[in-house]
């Protein structure tokens, strides 16, 4: 494309195909001239793209003279070439050029630096061209004959929303660091507080083991022993947590009963059976009022259930009792037979294996009874003797070997 004549004013400059008198407003272009006056960028460095040299020289002098500071290129080529050593804010480029199209250039300048401003230049045939462009990333096109005003005013506006959207993205990615931040912090947070829910289960078992000594470390047994045949069965993570805070104060109605029942060395009266079987009840009452044991309540009230609905409170069967708590029946079982009782001594592992075995099907779960089994053997002594020596160690030392509730 040829050069028109160029005529002062420097404002005033028109380039027959690149700027001129006659001017054919873009929708854009119209929108710009009625709006107030753009406020302008502080100087930025524009790239002139066009395969008409004069062209390009007359449209940097115009642009130059504005406060823009200007380089060309003669092809799409040469302007990534250019860009490679020379960050631009700005580029303007005629879209019909040999070899690397307008197009072209648009498509690779959005891959390698989104944040440059683009205008395409496009003849009165062109239009659609245009606006396929700013469908394709260009910030806005210029209709040729161009007028410098419209020029001037499209690039300060592009360049404009360029730092707009930048300060937008800089706005996410450093609230993106805020959320991830809070994030953590909440997360730090959560692990004390489940801490202290541990701490508190703990110290509710050891409330136990002081009115019962002689069963003490066993609700830290039994919380063992049923995690493990948990995750046997393949439970869920939640599942597990539910378990564990259920089995630390699953004895915890015990301490409503008189030392003459819970500490008898003899067998119970009919009388003191009942009142010894109400513990399941008032744990339940003691626990269900408080949020992070609501889960949990439910299994203390059926830790006595049995399979076959002979057990109590409810005579629940099979299904009707949860999961946790048929679990809970066999770790109980093999806790209550291997550890020492007011009226007998401890009995061996195979005492208590033979017991599970034979009554599987009728006071314990078949599956759970299954899962107990495919472990080997020597699990539960080898955990017995864990959790015998935690408990004989100072508080403040226990929770490095015991584990965490969710651990199984």
């Amino acid at each position: 494309m040829a050069p028109s004549e160029v005529c002062p004013p420097a404002h005033k400059l028109e380039i027959r195909g690149m700027l001129s008198s006659d001017k054919v407003l873009t929708p854009a272009a119209e929108a710009l001239t009625a709006q107030a006056p753009v406020t302008r960028s502080p100087t930025a460095r524009v790239l002139i793209v066009d395969d008409e040299p004069a062209a390009c020289k007359l449209l940097a002098l115009l642009l130059s003279e504005t406060d823009f500071e200007c380089k060309t290129a003669l092809s799409g080529a040469e302007a990534l070439r250019l860009l490679e050593k020379d960050n631009r804010d700005a580029i303007v480029c005629d879209l019909n050029m040999p070899g690397m199209t307008g197009m072209e250039l648009l498509a690779e300048v959005r891959r390698r630096s989104p944040q440059v401003a683009f205008l395409v230049a496009t003849g009165l045939d062109d239009v659609r061209a245009g606006i396929l462009a700013m469908k394709s990333g260009a910030d806005d096109y210029l209709v040729k004959p161009l007028h410098a005003d419209l020029v001037i005013a499209s690039l300060h506006r592009a360049l404009q929303k360029k730092r707009l959207e930048q300060e937008v993205e800089g706005y996410r990615l450093h609230l993106e660091e805020m959320v991830a931040e809070r994030t953590k912090q909440m997360e730090a947070a959560l692990k004390l507080v489940e801490r202290s829910y541990e701490d508190t289960l703990e110290a509710l078992g050891a409330a136990i083991d002081l009115r019962d000594a002689a069963t003490e470390g066993h609700s830290r047994r039994v919380c063992r022993f049923a995690l493990e045949m948990a995750k046997a069965m393949g439970l869920s993570e939640a599942q597990h947590k539910t378990i564990a805070m259920g089995a630390y104060p699953h004895d915890i109605g015990k301490l409503a009963l008189p030392d003459g029942i819970l500490l008898k060395p003899g067998p119970l009266t009919a009388e003191e059976r009942v009142f010894m079987q109400q513990h399941a009840q008032t744990g339940y009452d003691l626990v269900k009022q408080i949020p992070f044991l609501a889960d949990a309540a439910e299994l203390i009230r059926t830790h006595h259930e049995r399979y076959d609905g002979s057990g109590y409170l409810r005579g629940l069967k099979a299904e009707q009792i949860p999961i946790g708590a048929r679990i809970f029946e066999v770790a109980d079982t093999l806790d209550a037979i291997t550890s020492d009782r007011p009226y007998r001594r401890a009995l061996p592992f195979e005492d208590a294996f033979r017991v599970i075995q034979t009554e599987s099907g009728r006071l314990y779960d078949p599956q759970v009874s299954t899962a107990f089994f495919s472990l080997p053997k020597e699990t539960w002594p080898t955990i017995a003797r864990m959790q015998h020596q935690v408990t004989s160690l100072p508080s403040w030392l226990r929770s490095g070997g015991a584990g965490s509730l969710g651990s199984s």
